[in-house]
């Protein structure tokens, strides 16, 4: 194991002293003599509407449009701004703290590329149901459409990905369209909204009060999302689950979103259902629990996809039937009736017809349907149970899917996700980038904890992991912040080492370097007959690249070296990274391949290059013919 150590900054107290008293001595130089007071101005309201909401931090880039913001900023020394060193960096870190915190996440930028570079973080926030609002400066009101220097259209490029749009052109409507911009943003199912604002609405005088509760309500008309199912539904869903002699609980991201752990833990017992989960479903159900089966899909684990295979009652809570959780449609849970709970009435059929759909919270609709079942017996699932137990072990203990330390005489990956989560007592806020790492840390990170897990699901968006795991550890900084990344992943957006280092961020990094872009090798290997191309990655020589970035770093290239450098990177008090190298073929299996199903899963590549499957399944009907399931990733909500 090799160690770099900190590289420490230049700076001393006396010169931070000095840099306060330099910045109190800028503002006060800008307070208007004439009558004691600066005006009131649109970035004041601004300032004013997001701590009004409660933010207490913002991500952010500066540039000539939003400069008047910066301006007053330091007027509002309650809210923080976090300079990042790239705009996209600054989607993913509100987006990581919405995600561990539950609150809205705010991030900004200025015109033209400054906002073309939140766009990624825009989509991977909307896909995944994250609460963000997000900021950008925009050029003067008198030369919007005139192609001045850096204006783009951003409304336009930003409406296919948010809940809602605003471009505001005077002061006076900033408090509102703030206040409106959170409400829609964290309510009915959650997402970015963006706001626009010009300069001479940064600049203008403003009067405008901050509107209450009631007011913003009332300037919402048409914005009523439905909360509550409807009695006829629950009463049918909870005579299917009576007749159900081998029902599953699928739960997604709207569990999470809903605070509905209680109420569905509540329900499994008492129901006697076993609980599989999405990728985005992880944390609903401490993974420890007898009734938590384990993760589903593509890439899940073969005894939860098999369970649900063989289901006669399928009940989908807060989660979209996307294709890396069903495959092809035609083929999923052949024997079950469906019962699709969900809060946008926009997914329920849309991928996979629902025999029994509820439309409402999560929250709400398994609280209310509690009431209306009995208990179950456990001996009436004894037989269910014993079945899936043997499912298990031979799912969980087959060679090829241990969690042994040594993978073809090199580091193995999910060995060292499996000791990360344990040097920290399995309560650490785990951070996955996209690719094979992505899928290592769903199926070997043991969470116990709800909001535990952050990862984009549904955009797939590499470079999420160090800036999301930023956002978190800001969040909530009484838990631990892991960003687990591939080497292909890491490169995307390593500069927010800077970031983390200039605001001593405590992110811990655990870089999973097999010189592959991983999940596209896996993918080249098997579908495409071993016709590698452009999956090699050469990267720098990290501990290098910490100790020019001030990081404490380590490496680490055996099992045995694994758990003292975990406890070494949690002792640093800061960031710190530790960079594995592991085996640079190692797989992850199961792998539902394009146009297949969850009964046609590969099972482990052969020696033979054949593919081992689970064999086949029935048809179910399609509501719009079949998804082929092509690409690689993870699910979605």
């Amino acid at each position: 194991m090799t160690q770099i150590g900190h590289v420490p900054g230049a700076g001393t107290a006396a010169a931070a002293e000095s840099e306060r008293a330099r910045k109190e001595m800028l503002r006060d130089a800008r307070i208007d003599s004439r009558d004691g007071a600066r005006p009131r101005i649109g970035a004041d309201a601004l300032c004013e509407a997001l701590l009004r909401q409660g933010s207490d931090v913002m991500w952010g880039y500066p540039g000539g449009v939003i400069l008047p913001l910066y301006d007053v900023l330091a007027d509002h020394p309650k809210l923080r701004h976090i300079l990042v060193r790239h705009e996209q960096g600054a989607a993913h870190a509100a987006d990581g703290y919405a995600r561990a915190s539950g609150r809205v996440g705010v991030c900004l930028g200025t015109s033209g590329p400054g906002a073309t570079n939140l766009v990624t973080g825009i989509g991977t926030a909307m896909l995944d149901s994250v609460p963000m609002v997000v900021i950008t400066g925009n050029v003067p009101g008198a030369l919007l459409g005139k192609d001045a220097f850096q204006e783009i259209d951003i409304t336009g490029i930003t409406l296919p990905m948010t809940k809602h749009n605003y471009l505001v052109r005077s002061a006076d409507e900033i408090p509102a369209v703030v206040a409106e911009a959170f409400h829609i943003a964290r309510s009915g199912r959650p997402g970015p909204v963006h706001v626009d604002i010009t300069k001479d609405a940064l600049m203008g005088q403003t009067s405008a009060p901050h509107p209450s509760d009631e007011e913003v309500l009332a300037g919402l008309p048409g914005y009523r999302p439905k909360m509550e199912g409807h009695p006829r539904q629950l009463k049918s869903v909870a005579e299917a689950i009576t007749a159900a002699e081998r029902p599953m609980l699928l739960v997604g991201h709207g569990i999470l979103i809903s605070h509905a752990e209680t109420e569905l833990l509540a329900l499994a017992r008492k129901a006697q259902i076993p609980v599989a989960w999405t990728l985005l479903g992880i944390g609903a159900i401490d993974e420890r629990d007898p009734l938590a089966y384990g993760y589903m899909g593509m890439h899940g684990w073969k005894h939860a996809n098999r369970a649900i295979q063989s289901a006669d009652l399928i009940l989908a809570v807060g989660m979209r039937f996307d294709d890396r959780v069903t495959g092809n449609v035609r083929t999923f849970a052949p024997k079950a009736r469906i019962v699709h709970v969900d809060i946008d009435p926009a997914e329920i059929g849309k991928n996979v017809v629902a025999d029994i759909p509820v439309v409402g919270d999560a929250k709400s609709v398994l609280g209310a349907l509690l009431p209306l079942i009995d208990t179950v017996d456990a001996s009436r699932r004894a037989a269910l149970f014993a079945e899936l137990a043997t499912w298990r072990a031979e799912s969980v203990e087959s060679p090829w899917h241990g969690s042994g330390g040594w993978r073809d005489g090199v580091l193995s990956a999910d060995f060292v996700v499996d000791r990360i989560a344990a040097g920290c007592d399995h309560d650490a806020n785990l951070t996955a980038d996209v690719g094979q790492n992505q899928m290592w840390v769903a199926r070997y990170g043991g969470f116990r904890r709800t909001n535990s897990h952050l990862s984009s699901g549904g955009l797939g968006t590499m470079g999420f992991a160090l800036p999301a795991a930023m956002g978190a550890a800001v969040a909530v900084p009484e838990k631990r912040s892991w960003a687990i990344a591939g080497d292909g992943g890491f490169q995307m957006t390593l500069q927010e080492l800077a970031t983390i280092v200039q605001e001593k961020i405590p992110v811990k990094i655990a870089l999973l370097d097999n010189k592959k872009l991983g999940m596209i090798r896996q993918w080249q290997e098997i579908v495409y007959a071993g016709n590698y191309h452009s999956e090699q990655l050469n990267g720098p020589d990290y501990l290098k690249l910490c100790e020019a970035y001030g990081v404490p770093a380590w490496k680490v290239s055996k099992p045995e070296e694994v758990d003292a450098a975990v406890a070494s990177a949690n002792a640093v008090d800061g960031p710190a990274m530790i960079w594995f190298e592991i085996a640079e073929r190692q797989n992850v299996y199961p792998m539902m391949p394009a146009g297949k199903g969850l009964s046609d899963l590969i099972d482990k590549w052969g020696d033979d290059g054949e593919d081992v499957t689970d064999g086949a399944s029935g048809p179910r009907r399609d509501p719009a013919d079949p998804a082929d399931g092509s690409g690689s990733g993870g699910a979605a909500r």
